[in-house]
């Protein structure tokens, strides 16, 4: 028995785990319909994907949400965890879900999988047989991304970076990325019985004035860490940055590395997608300002050349959407797509340059690390501040780079800390802002950056 598989059994052989049978799991996916397959759909299905987000704690809400989207046409569904699974306190998961049910209360904010079990769970996903993509938060996935694979998901969102810097304050780093290590092998042997598990990077970070450069080698490094695994379909994503025109350039600066990080650890056979996430900061309270802002997400995701959008609702700043605001929002933007053609082709040539010489400059640095692994030069590299988050919870993270939008709404580096900003773009960035204020003033200019669609 292989190590990993020694470690599956332990990791199976949990008490909230209903009797975990290997050999059925790898026979439903070997024969599970193609539709279920995210990577099968973006293959074949000629259009930008519409996934909202979405998750209950009882079967019978989710699946009534399911039934919402279903009819407003969504093309993925989605399935957000609860809080407590994401943290691994499978038993309070449990004490919930049952108040829940016996109260018709939504005693947690998401769909608790471990509790409910692959074999309830696959019901609903083969029933509804379109793609499910699974968002959850989690540091330590391994028992959730099982129970998700046997249960008909084959789409696994997060990773050791995407869903700890932002999330969490004390977990170990290093543990993370061997969890996640765990997961990329499992989804890449599971994807040889059929078509590949996608795995999904998470590109909004903090949501929070993060500068497209940090996204980007952040969503290059765990492309390259789950490639070099086996996984054989990957998305790199980001959201709405606040500048039309960042956006833009972000998407194209994204496609054409990844393709070139890619190739320097020879898996340019993987087939790599792009994700768009509507507005990820602090939304409108207005509902109508909510919907213009989700519509001009669209817009900006069409322009990007997406091939999926993840949706929010008009209902974001008020609390958790309902499965109406859901489905809405699901029809508006399918609407929206629908409507337009002939977009024109936006380049900005020096902006590229620009955002190019910085990314490439960071990842040179993350890769000449001595460490003998790539996750331990990553590791070291966030431990040392050459990728720093802002706004970032975690103790790791150096919390030194300053970020700021100029005249234009673009995010700018002014203070770059330990992170290797060569000095041409450094120079480039502090120009386009004004920096003649005092400190409070721009202490001021932040916090109103911060808030900047509201």
């Amino acid at each position: 028995m292989s190590l990993l598989q020694e470690e599956r059994e332990i990791i199976l052989n949990n008490e909230f785990v209903d009797n975990f049978d290997f050999a059925e799991v790898e026979d439903f996916v070997r024969n599970a319909s193609k539709d279920l397959f995210i990577s099968h759909t973006f293959k074949t299905k000629k259009k930008m994907l519409v996934q909202p987000r979405g998750g209950f704690p009882t079967y019978k809400k989710q699946y009534a949400l399911n039934e919402f989207f279903v009819e407003a046409n969504v093309d993925v569904l989605p399935l957000t965890i609860d809080s407590n699974t994401r943290l691994n306190d499978y038993a309070t998961a449990k004490k919930m879900l049952r108040l829940s049910e016996e109260n018709d209360i939504d005693m947690l904010n998401g769909y608790p999988l471990v509790n409910h079990g692959y074999r309830t769970t696959r019901k609903m996903i083969t029933h509804f047989n379109k793609p499910v993509s699974l968002r959850h938060g989690t540091p330590d996935a391994r028992l959730l991304i099982e129970t998700a694979i046997a249960s008909g998901i084959f789409e696994i969102e997060g990773g050791p970076i995407t869903y700890l810097l932002p999330y969490s304050k004390n977990f170990p780093l290093d543990k993370a990325f061997l969890y996640w290590k765990y997961v990329e092998r499992v989804c890449a042997n599971y994807s040889k019985l059929n078509e590949p598990i996608n795995r999904e990077s998470f590109g909004p970070l903090t949501a929070t004035l993060v500068p497209p450069a940090i996204t980007i080698v952040i969503q290059l490094l765990e492309m390259m860490l789950s490639l070099e695994e086996g996984v054989k379909s990957f998305s790199v994503s980001f959201s709405q940055t606040g500048s039309m025109n960042q956006d833009i350039v972000m998407g194209a600066v994204i496609k054409k590395l990844s393709r070139h990080y890619a190739k320097q650890i020879n898996c340019e056979d993987a087939t790599i997608n792009l994700v768009y996430h509507q507005w990820m900061g602090a939304f409108p309270t207005n509902k109508d300002y909510a919907e213009q802002l989700i519509s001009m997400s669209t817009i900006i995701a069409s322009m990007v050349g997406a091939d999926k959008i993840i949706t929010k609702t008009r209902e974001e700043a008020s609390g958790i959407p309902t499965k109406e605001a859901n489905a809405k929002t699901v029809a508006n933007t399918q609407y929206t797509l629908g409507i337009l053609n002939g977009l024109p082709n936006i380049v900005d040539k020096e902006e590229e340059e620009i955002l190019t010489l910085e990314v490439h400059a960071i990842m040179e640095a993350v890769l000449n690390d001595s460490a003998d692994t790539l996750w331990r030069k990553v590791f070291n590299s966030i431990k040392n501040g050459i990728i720093d988050v802002p706004f970032s919870p975690h103790i790791i993270n150096h919390n030194e780079m300053i970020t700021i939008r100029d005249a234009k709404k673009n995010i700018r580096i002014i203070k770059r800390g330990n992170v290797p900003i060569p000095d041409r773009c450094f120079e480039y960035e502090k120009a386009q802002c004004d920096l003649t204020k005092d400190t409070t003033s721009i202490v001021n200019d932040i916090i109103h950056d911060i808030g900047i669609m509201q």
